[in-house]
């Protein structure tokens, strides 16, 4: 088990652990669908990547519970991205 799990800061970051859960969930799906990673990791653990996005602010849930992101893409300039949809 990862450590960051057993932690109260990566709950609380999110909102409780029913959102940890969903956040957590809806990022897996979108890598497996072939979403690239937002953070710069050597670990091939896809769950690795999860809890580094999540620590680093990179991921969130918005308010209608879908998948965002506050970094911009080379598609976007800005805002959030919907991360569950597949890269066009």
């Amino acid at each position: 088990m990862f450590e960051e799990l057993k932690e109260e800061l990566i709950v609380n970051k999110v909102g409780g652990r029913f959102k940890l859960s969903t956040l957590i969930q809806k990022r897996m799906i979108a890598l497996n669908q072939g979403a690239r990673p937002l953070v710069d990791t050597r670990s091939p653990d896809k769950m690795a990547w999860v809890i580094q996005e999540i620590m680093q602010d990179k991921i969130y849930l918005d308010m209608s519970g879908s998948l965002q992101t506050a970094e911009p893409t080379e598609e976007d300039e800005g805002g959030t991205v919907d991360l569950t949809q597949p890269e066009s």
